[in-house]
């Protein structure tokens, strides 16, 4: 595919021109006439090239003055900020500020680059470099853009969305919409929006639409889910997935549904708290890999011979992630030499043995009874009734233990191989675990588990011959810095040839 960087003004606007959507999200442009930023999709006429200045993201055209426009509306574009360029600790950096490191009146760049292992200055130069704005700005614009989705789409009231969008106060919200947009927030709302109940988040639910890039291999995705699903936690109905949401010791539910035509996800989120909004949603974009740009990935990986049909069959593929990074590393050990069903039993006896209850009044789907443990539950918790050997349940609580001593342990840090290093010194966590939980959890797209039997087999010669882990491990050089795409694409090859099988047997 044709690139954009560093942006060419003439090919950029011959994409606004022809209104390619292959750019949306990777483009932005100014428009300084009207003072409004637009996507390259958007419908209204194309402006003269001399007023039209372009940008690699919406932040950087927010930082420049510009505001988002009515009609394309940005806040809907997918969300491509962390493949831009090749910068791992940017990815990081936007994972960490969509789980609101940087919310509310203080922000502190200083504690996000130390988490990222990088200096304040370096981070600066970083999120420049690759977005053409600072972490702030991007901090706010995801604040507003998400604040402008919800005013959009939902009925919630004015205060509530403000909360849920990350701002301090009510204060702040409006008076950043007023500079802004030069009218009030409300004054956005659309025509036709249909009045709901107060406590709709909780009762009716927050119904979201959540882009993503084209194409997208759902059945994919869903069956990935189906044979992982665990009893009482979560579910895959038809096309439809759902689980229950643990988050700051409240319970609530989430629906997940395709909505292929419109090249987007709906979210129907109820939970009892709007300020847990921003952290759900961006959950399920870490579980759906929303982000993902599968062309540029894919075009990547299809250099290689190996790769090249694999890639063709499964042009949407994506890497699926872990709802709660403890979860995800419980299930990891729990599903170490075992097969795919044999460790979903597993998980599900140790939700039923100390995972909380949903009160009955709140069941909106009487099959999601429970929710998955906490650290704090599993390492209080007498594992004798599981039936596992003592070495697994060792390292189940080593890992809870490790949970609590590190709330930060399970969210990007350095590099995959720092991430790596430090999960393989937790006790019972071995190279194929460590790598496991850094591709599902940590969402490292070079983690690469090359011990694992169904990656082996993937990548088994005409002959049937396997490569060994290490011939393995120098195969996969040249996939960089996309190894974890590779290892799904090579698992989705097993799993083809081999029904019920998985990557969570260990080789």
């Amino acid at each position: 595919m044709e690139q954009l960087d560093p942006l060419d003004p003439l090919a950029c606007y011959r994409t606004l021109q022809s209104r390619d959507a292959r750019f949306d999200g990777r483009l932005f442009v100014g428009v300084t006439s009207t003072g409004i930023y637009c996507r390259p999709i958007c419908p209204a006429r194309t402006p003269k090239f001399e007023n039209c200045r372009f940008y690699p993201s919406a932040a950087s055209a927010q930082e420049a003055g510009f505001r988002p426009c009515l009609r394309c509306r940005p806040e809907t574009a997918p969300d491509l900020g962390s493949w831009r360029g090749t910068s791992n600790t940017v990815s990081r950096g936007l994972a960490l500020i969509a789980d609101g490191a940087l919310d509310g009146e203080e922000t502190n760049v200083e504690a996000l680059a130390e988490r990222l292992g990088v200096g304040g200055r370096q981070l600066r130069r970083l999120f420049k470099q690759h977005l053409g704005a600072s972490p702030v700005a991007v901090a706010q614009t995801r604040r507003v853009l998400f604040a402008k989705q919800l005013i959009h789409d939902t009925a919630m009231p004015m205060a509530e969305i403000a909360l849920a969008s990350g701002f301090g106060s009510v204060r702040r919200f409006n008076e950043t919409f007023q500079q802004l947009f030069r009218r009030p927030p409300g004054a956005l709302r659309r025509k036709g929006v249909s009045d709901q109940v107060a406590g709709t988040a909780a009762v009716s639910g927050v119904v979201l639409r959540l882009r993503y890039r084209p194409p997208y291999d759902w059945p994919a995705m869903l069956d990935y889910l189906r044979a992982r699903a665990v009893d009482g936690v979560e579910r895959v109905e038809g096309q439809t997935y759902r689980r229950t949401v643990l988050h700051d010791g409240r319970l609530g539910t989430v629906e997940i549904a395709h909505l292929p035509e419109r090249d987007c996800l709906s979210a129907t989120i109820r939970f009892p708290c709007v300020k847990a909004l921003p952290a759900i949603v961006a959950r399920i974009r870490r579980v759906f890999d929303m982000g993902a740009d599968v062309a540029t990935i894919g075009a990547h990986l299809a250099r290689d011979p190996l790769l090249a049909p694999l890639v063709a069959e499964r042009p949407g593929l994506r890497a699926p992630g872990g709802w709660d990074g403890f979860e995800l590393a419980v299930r990891a050990v729990l599903g170490q030499q075992v097969t795919v069903e044999a460790g979903r039993r597993l998980a599900g006896r140790l939700a039923v043995l100390c995972g909380a209850a949903v009160p009955e009044a709140e069941r909106h789907d009487p099959t999601l009874a429970l929710a998955f443990p906490t650290a704090a539950q599993v390492a209080a918790a007498d594992l004798s009734p599981m039936g596992m050997p003592g070495a697994r349940k060792t390292a189940l609580i080593a890992v809870a233990e490790a949970a609590l001593a590190n709330p930060l342990l399970f969210q990007p840090q350095g590099t995959v191989e720092e991430t790596v290093a430090r999960l393989r010194a937790i006790r019972g966590i071995g190279d194929w675990t460590a790598h496991y939980i850094a591709l599902r959890a940590v969402r490292e797209t070079d983690a690469f588990p090359a011990s694992d039997i169904g990656l082996l087999r993937g990548a088994a010669r005409p002959d049937g011959a396997r490569p060994s882990p290490a011939e393995l491990s120098g195969l996969a050089e040249p996939w960089r810095p996309w190894r974890a795409y590779a290892a799904q694409h090579l698992w989705a090859a097993d799993a083809a040839a081999r029904p019920f099988t998985g990557e969570t047997i260990h080789a």
